[in-house]
């Protein structure tokens, strides 16, 4: 009976002293790794617009301009506008 004893009390130790080690370990690599970066500034998000022929959505600063409309392509600006 007090070997069992003696058994259980030695696991007890390893397994609190791995334990300890590892939130240690932990701790300290907390304190090396730099903070994340969050999500890039609003100025960054651009505003989108649609090809009036085809309708594709893309950044309305590639978009080419005619008789008030938006184009995506110079093939789309020589088509007329798509009709619903």
């Amino acid at each position: 009976m007090s070997r069992a004893i003696f058994w259980i009390l030695l696991a007890l130790l390893v397994y609190f002293a791995v334990r300890a080690k590892l939130r240690a370990a932990a701790r300290k690599h907390e304190m090396h790794v730099p903070p994340q970066r969050s999500a890039p500034p609003a100025a960054a998000i651009e505003d989108m617009t649609s090809c009036a022929h085809c309708g594709l959505h893309f950044p309305a600063s590639e978009a080419l301009h005619a008789d008030g409309r938006d184009y995506c392509s110079p093939a789309h600006l020589r088509l007329p506008p798509h009709q619903p």
